[in-house]
């Protein structure tokens, strides 16, 4: 598996939905053998192998991986994958591309893990998921951002599983209902599953207290709705993408394994939209 340097070497932790649907994704553009290692839960390594290409090596650790050369890791995982992972890889100088970017909430994880990338001259790339504009938010934020609103609007269905049924009754809704407000770093820890972009919002732009968050679920939603909304000296902004979500998890907008399809094929790529 050791890297030679003529195409890209990418592990990725969790074979989940997003992992195989980005996996199938890179197959149909010819890149599927750069995915040479799969990092998963020892009780899930049986069920991945059978669904993996036999080239594909299935490991509980990442070490080895970064031991025989891959060049990036793709989280895809969840919360708990990122912090079990995500550091060793950027010490040894191997780039992370986040899926779980609402892990970084908890300040003491993204301190550590800006931390081993600073140690490991590597990064922490933020994918921009299921919503457009992050790159405009960030380049606003150097003129000064006054005020940053992010709004998710999803179908009951998407909240399910999660501490929305504990505030609101979600099969029996008629009307969008707006069940939770408050900042960044309280809608990414509250809801792991669901909040990722207004993770990768607040990252962008004014950051997690200053990013206010508005969830809604809504019985009438097609899909998953997200809005952005700014003010500051540059102007305004207010972008909003309603996505299709993955046909085996609501939670999650189609856009999001694209977003990761994006940022590995731009590392082969001569002309990058920066």
């Amino acid at each position: 598996m050791r890297n030679d340097g003529s195409r890209p070497a990418i592990a990725l932790v969790g074979y989940g939905a997003i992992g195989e649907q980005l996996l199938s994704l890179l197959e149909e553009r010819g890149a599927g053998d750069w995915v040479v290692a799969v990092v998963e839960r020892e009780d899930r390594m049986q069920a991945a192998r059978k669904r993996l290409p036999e080239s594909v090596q299935v490991m509980p650790e990442l070490d080895r991986a970064v031991a025989q050369g891959i060049s990036l890791v793709v989280e895809c995982a969840g919360h708990k994958a990122l912090a079990q992972h995500a550091a060793r890889a950027l010490e040894a100088g191997v780039d992370v591309l986040v899926a779980s970017v609402g892990a970084l909430a908890d300040a003491g994880l993204e301190a550590a893990l800006r931390a081993a990338a600073t140690g490991g001259a590597s990064r922490i790339l933020i994918p921009s998921g299921a919503l457009g504009g992050l790159d405009v938010l960030a380049s606003a934020r150097h003129a000064g951002l006054d005020e940053v609103t992010y709004v998710s609007n999803k179908a009951p269905a998407a909240w399910h599983g999660t501490r929305a049924e504990q505030l609101v009754a979600l099969d029996d809704l008629r009307e969008p209902t707006v069940f939770f407000t408050g900042n960044a770093r309280e809608a990414a820890l509250a809801f792991p599953q669901n909040a990722n972009v207004a993770a990768a919002v607040a990252l962008a732009g004014a950051g997690f207290e200053r990013t206010a968050v508005k969830l809604t679920a809504d019985p009438q939603a097609k899909g998953n709705r997200h809005r952005i909304m700014a003010r500051g000296a540059f102007g305004m902004i207010d972008v909003t993408v309603e996505g299709r979500t993955l046909p085996n998890n609501p939670k999650t907008s189609m856009l999001a394994p694209m977003s990761l399809l994006r940022a590995i094929l731009a590392r082969r790529e001569a002309l990058v939209l920066a």
